[in-house]
């Protein structure tokens, strides 16, 4: 349960202010039906985090433990360090996803989204270190959903409330946090 705990936390918190999530107030405001917006999130991150734990689970396996080591703990700092960065999104870019309403629009823009992303990144690292797969992936869906879902419900009076920049600094201290601790414990 470490995995899924782990997993859950660092992309729950690496979520907010990431582009995701302000793509997740955009769609709120459009749409205004959270629930098919929600299962959009749902469907889109599971489908893009287990092929990125997937991929991470590939590349561990063909890496020399050393070589994985470091190679992990490096991609946690740069994760840790990128959260420190504010992330923006074009604003006609909910509009432009627009195909066939909120779910449609919802699963195809955070699929795309999170190619490159952070939390994908979080996810692929995550997965070269921890096992089972499957508490990866559920634990970083439950992390987006659990970031996302009080934007979608609250909209743009609770993102206008969130300290971001002391979220982007916790966000950067964890995976910096967890970097030290591949490390250390090799």
């Amino acid at each position: 349960m470490q995995t899924l705990l782990v997993s859950s936390v660092a992309v729950a918190i690496a979520e907010i202010g990431d582009k995701t999530q302000l793509l997740s107030l955009l769609l709120a405001a459009r749409y205004r039906r959270p629930w098919p917006i929600a299962a959009g999130i749902l469907v889109a991150t599971l489908a893009n985090h287990a092929l990125a734990a997937w991929f991470g689970a590939a590349v561990s396996a063909r890496l020399p433990h050393e070589v994985l080591v470091w190679l992990v703990a490096l991609s946690f700092a740069a994760v840790g360090l990128w959260a420190l960065r504010p992330d923006t999104i074009e604003p006609d870019a909910a509009e432009r996803q627009a195909v066939r309403g909120a779910f449609a629009a919802t699963t195809i823009a955070f699929f795309l989204a999170e190619m490159g992303d952070k939390t994908q990144v979080a996810t692929i690292v995550l997965a070269a270190q921890y096992q089972p797969l499957w508490q990866v992936v559920l634990g970083t869906t439950l992390g987006m959903i659990a970031a996302n879902a009080p934007v979608l419900w609250l909209g743009a009076r609770f993102a206008e409330r969130l300290p971001a920049r002391a979220t982007r600094i916790a966000a950067a201290v964890l995976f910096l946090a967890l970097a030290a601790a591949v490390v250390w414990r090799g």
